[in-house]
């Protein structure tokens, strides 16, 4: 097992909240994180509103495909972060699990995502700060 964190994200259709929040982690923490999303019941493909406002902020998620949830990812994760997808979690001992209330951008435009999308930077910048926060002797 790695030294680094690793988080996975879930939520229904993976497909909007937990792609951006990867995303994000990913973008923010860089190789300091393994991140991981998926889906208890996977969408086709990803939210096309989510794909759009993330593109407004640098980062592209196009190419991401939603991913069924299964219990070798929650294994694998150090941190497991739900986004409305109930008790379909599986519960292991040691890991450490948070949920986070966030508005489903399903069927919504880009204008309605856009605060999801920010809300979720957030709360990811406050992980990252937790977990791999940048060593300061290390030069950007």
């Amino acid at each position: 097992m790695s030294e680094k964190p690793s988080v996975l994200f879930v939520c229904v259709h993976n497909a909007g909240r937990s792609q951006m929040a990867a995303a994000w982690l990913s973008h923010l923490a860089g190789d300091r994180v393994e991140v991981r999303s998926a889906g208890s019941a996977p969408a086709d493909q990803v939210n096309p509103a989510a794909v759009e406002a993330m593109r407004e902020v640098g980062i592209d998620i196009a190419a991401e495909t939603p991913k069924i949830l299964t219990i070798d990812a929650v294994k694998a994760s150090d941190v497991c972060i739900t986004m409305g997808c109930g008790d379909t979690c599986p519960v292991f001992p040691g890991k450490r699990y948070l949920d986070w209330t966030l508005e489903d951008p399903a069927g919504q435009g880009v204008e309605a995502v856009r605060p999801i999308r920010d809300q979720i930077k957030k709360l990811v910048e406050d992980l990252v700060e937790e977990i791999a926060p940048v060593n300061p002797e290390r030069t950007a």
